[in-house]
């Protein structure tokens, strides 16, 4: 039979269901729940009812599962799961949080400007929270469009796919080189002199390789990727242990000069001077606690 409206679950039932489905004996889930082994039984009868399948068979030891019952098991785990979840965020709001913002980044973002920019949002609100997530540029926009992030930080090289974008900040991208490579006495270098040394790469759904494919191209020329890693950190570790040679941010670079003996060479593109971007859906239909971190965002030096 087809059914042809939604089914609304009562929760109190299939938390007792996740009981018997895991004692595989009504007695002992009744001694848990502390109630009626006829009571139970009465409230798995109603959701087989309304499920219109059997979700138990019962034998001398107990009882076991038809295919329906696992399948609403594992259903019923999820929701309990997401229900526990929601308690704790909103309990969160009871004892006087004023929001939570979920947050998607790129690697640029995250290991230059925004830990002091949260930090300082954070001594003027600290009773926001924060989930934060690391994406390549095309990644942190999807998150925004589907609703899984409520802000993203980009790339102004990657496509937004109609959101609204607001300035943020601004980095310079320079050349890592080994101490001891032919380019590290420069200054400054093109970046066709670049691309006729073997590279470090991103990863390839990155704003960085979209960035510098691009440019290549422009030259009629072709990276020499020896490798692709999409940690800043491990690039650089590639790059020191003589592995190529990257494009990155300056300020990532100015981490690792010393410990990893690497030395930055100024790229001298104009395209190497780019804007971050802040994406969201809508604004003007932010919740005020995200209007408000966006605002300091904008703000910031």
């Amino acid at each position: 039979m087809t059914r042809t409206h939604a089914v609304l679950y009562d929760l109190t039932s299939l938390d007792l269901f996740i009981t018997v489905a895991q004692e595989r004996n009504l007695t002992r889930a009744s001694r848990i729940k502390h109630m009626a082994v006829s009571a139970i039984s009465k409230r798995i009868t109603e959701l087989e009812a309304q499920i219109g399948s059997p979700l138990l068979v019962r034998n001398a030891r107990g009882v076991e599962l038809t295919p329906a019952g696992q399948s609403l098991l594992f259903h019923a785990r999820q929701i309990k799961q997401t229900m526990a979840q929601l308690d704790i965020e909103l309990s969160g709001y009871a004892s006087g949080v004023k929001g939570h913002i979920h947050l998607h980044a790129i690697t640029s973002a995250l290991s230059q400007f925004l830990p002091q920019d949260l930090a300082s949002f954070s001594r003027v609100y600290p009773a926001i929270k924060f989930d934060i997530e690391e994406r390549v540029g095309s990644a942190v926009v999807r998150a925004v469009a589907d609703g899984r992030a409520e802000l993203g930080i980009i790339a102004e090289q990657t496509p937004t796919q109609g959101l609204e974008t607001y300035p943020y900040r601004h980095d310079e991208l320079t050349l890592a080189v080994p101490v001891g490579h032919a380019l590290a006495h420069r200054e400054r270098v093109t970046f066709k002199e670049v691309l006729a040394h073997e590279m470090v790469g991103p990863h390839l759904d990155s704003s960085m390789h979209t960035l510098l494919t691009a440019e290549a191209a422009k030259l009629d020329m072709t990276p020499q990727l020896r490798i692709r890693v999409s940690s800043f950190d491990c690039m650089c570790r590639m790059v020191s242990n003589g592995l190529g040679i990257a494009v990155l941010p300056r300020s990532v670079i100015s981490q690792y000069l010393r410990s990893h003996k690497l030395k930055a060479v100024t790229l001298d593109e104009p395209w190497a001077k780019r804007t971050l971007l802040l994406v969201v859906k809508k604004y003007d239909a932010a919740s005020a606690t995200l209007k408000t971190f966006i605002d300091h965002l904008r703000l910031a030096p």
